[in-house]
């Protein structure tokens, strides 16, 4: 009986990994138009991580997002979803003197070589009603390679006179090892904390417009 009972635990945990788990997820309702949405500056924030010391993460943000995301809100796993950061955008709570100067330099983010950073989704996989699985190319520092992105949508509605777009949110979160984009600077040594960490980890809070509230011109 005991071995019953772990069996059961072993299957409900790797569900996800099973063929064709994904496909029986069904979409939560919604009665949000299909159609391009992009995001509102406004309500959209890109934080990153990083763990400096072993005593704390270091916690900055990048200012200059563009996204663009076309879904069918019945099939979302067949959205389209495109990110363009401006690296020269990035910044901190009270940075020293040149603090920021630093990280867009050579030895950082080289943004004079490398001026955007950009991420195209390439798989996304329902993983509950209002959750799913990005899989996307993240292109940094002229290297790209794949992140997964871990996203919520928190809901949204089809406009109304006082605002007369489509609107919905979403919040996200993902990690990356910097180092395999060859941003390598002050990773510490093996067994050591000496160093600013080679985790990055983001979140992305943010929400969308897109197509017009068909009451709209009846409200006019």
């Amino acid at each position: 009986m005991k071995r019953f009972f772990i069996a059961c635990a072993l299957l409900t945990m790797t569900a996800g990994a099973l063929p064709g788990y994904a496909a029986s997820i069904k979409p939560a309702a919604t009665d949000l138009p299909g159609g391009t949405y992009t995001e509102d500056k406004a309500h959209t924030s890109l934080i990153v991580r990083l763990n400096h010391l072993g005593f704390s993460h270091f916690t900055a943000r990048f200012t200059g997002i563009d996204m663009t995301l076309v879904i069918d809100p019945k099939h979302p796993e067949k959205a389209t979803l495109d990110a363009t950061i401006d690296p020269n955008t990035l910044t901190s709570d009270n940075p020293p003197a040149g603090f920021l100067d630093d990280l867009r330099g050579a030895q950082w983010l080289n943004t004079k070589l490398f001026p955007k950073v950009t991420y195209h989704a390439t798989k996304i996989e329902l993983t509950g009603p209002k959750t799913a699985r990005i899989t996307g190319d993240l292109t940094l520092l002229g290297v790209t390679k794949p992140v997964v992105l871990d996203a919520t949508f928190n809901g949204g509605y089809p406009g109304f006179a006082m605002d007369p777009n489509a609107r919905v949110g979403f919040s996200v979160q993902g990690s990356f090892k910097r180092s395999l984009f060859g941003l390598a600077y002050g990773i510490p040594a093996p067994g050591t904390t000496m160093g600013v960490g080679d985790d990055v980890d983001l979140i992305i809070e943010t929400e969308f417009t897109g197509p017009a509230w068909p009451g709209a011109k009846k409200a006019q």
